[in-house]
């Protein structure tokens, strides 16, 4: 690190690549303090950190307390040092902005049918980076999906098309969502073996364990199929490949925030009215 480079760009830099490398950090800014309002520092999730808020101290308690923060998923947060660090008396009041930084949301979809295009369209729609995956050519056209947003890709081999496009994991999440057994199979051989935050497997119980079970007999790392989940989707009784697309959708979204995905009225239902 360059001692005689700005702050202000040394953290510039450092959001760069944690970015680029598909990490999660924590900006934080000093917003009221008697002293070194303005101030940032960028802390990592592996606990390193780029810049200061003036105090070592302080430093040191908002680089520990970030580690909690980006565990709660919440994007953005302001503190006040007393509620994280209580024995720094003199910064007690000061005001803190935590910010998560992560990369854009990106889902891949593995097969364009009915429901892997019903996905596609609708994550786009909420904002996510969408990238559509097949390996018949004539289902991923621009005629079929107009939106740019949407990267299609004709898939000469799914494992070479798969790791391509995942590439080092941070904030994707993959549906695999294919024709069939032998599909699925080759697609979940090559998601396994990546960083992916979130990977789902389409099917019934029967289906999904039949995949599974031949990942698991041909040497696939356990750890990695636990996280799989299968049947993909949260349970909303979906029917039509849009509804099924939608319940796709909810279950990553509540992984990437930390939701639960049960009713919010759970609680009222629940008093005695």
């Amino acid at each position: 690190m360059n001692d005689d480079e700005p702050q202000s760009k040394l953290i510039a830099k450092s959001i760069e690549r944690v970015l680029d490398e598909g990490g999660i950090a924590a900006l934080v800014t000093l917003i009221e303090a008697p002293t070194g309002v303005g101030a940032k520092l960028l802390a990592q999730a592996s606990a390193q950190a780029t810049g200061s808020l003036g105090d070592s101290e302080l430093d040191r308690a908002v680089i520990d307390f970030a580690e909690v923060f980006l565990e709660s998923r919440d994007d953005a947060h302001v503190f006040r040092v007393k509620e994280f660090a209580p024995q720094l008396s003199q910064w007690s009041e000061a005001r803190i902005l935590f910010e998560r930084l992560q990369p854009e949301p990106h889902i891949v979809i593995c097969g364009a049918g009915h429901v892997g295009a019903a996905l596609a369209k609708l994550a786009g729609f909420i904002g996510y980076r969408a990238t559509l995956i097949d390996d018949r050519a004539e289902f991923v056209t621009r005629e079929r999906f107009p939106d740019e947003r949407i990267e299609l890709i004709a898939a000469k081999t799914w494992t070479d098309a798969v790791r391509e496009a995942i590439g080092k994991g941070g904030g994707v999440s993959v549906a695999v969502v294919t024709r069939g057994h032998n599909e699925d199979e080759e697609c979940m051989r090559a998601v396994i073996t990546t960083n992916a935050e979130y990977i789902g497997l389409i099917g019934s119980k029967r289906r999904t364990n039949i995949v599974l079970d031949r990942l698991r007999t041909t040497g696939a790392d356990k750890e990695q199929l636990k996280k799989v989940r299968a049947p993909i989707g949260l349970d909303i009784g979906a029917v039509t490949p849009e509804e099924v697309a939608l319940s796709i959708l909810a279950e990553i979204v509540a992984e990437r925030r930390g939701g639960k995905g049960a009713s919010l009225s759970t609680w009222r239902r629940d008093l005695k009215m």
